[in-house]
């Protein structure tokens, strides 16, 4: 917490009971931990250097999560409440296309692995 600071935003990402029309009871988040750290690392100092009055954190859970779990956080702190919402917006969108986190998703028709083309 800083004295500047008159906002702060918190997007927590959770798992849903459904994807795409198909039921979903958990997912399974995996990656190869060392090149997602970096490309999250270098995310998060690019939306530093975008919004640059902006304190941002970023955390991403691993392994078998079930719905209602949350799988992301991300923390914005701002004098302003538009640059704080604008930095969370930038992170996740940024992590979801970016970073080599995927996720298997297991319903009552069995388990498959979503999200994952072009992320390698």
């Amino acid at each position: 917490m800083r004295p500047s600071d008159g906002a702060y935003v918190l997007f927590e990402g959770v798992v849903r009971n459904h994807h795409e029309g198909k039921a979903v009871e958990s997912i399974f988040y995996d990656a190869y931990r060392p090149m997602a750290e970096k490309e999250i690392a270098k995310i998060v100092d690019d939306v530093r250097s975008t919004y640059a009055e902006v304190a941002v954190e970023v955390v991403h859970r691993l392994g078998q999560l079930v719905v209602g779990d949350s799988s992301i956080a991300i923390v914005a702190a701002s004098p302003h409440r538009a640059e704080a919402f604008e930095a969370c917006r930038m992170m996740i969108d940024r992590i979801k296309e970016t970073v080599p986190i995927w996720k298997k998703e297991r319903g009552p028709g069995g388990e498959e692995w979503v999200g994952w083309q072009g992320k390698c």
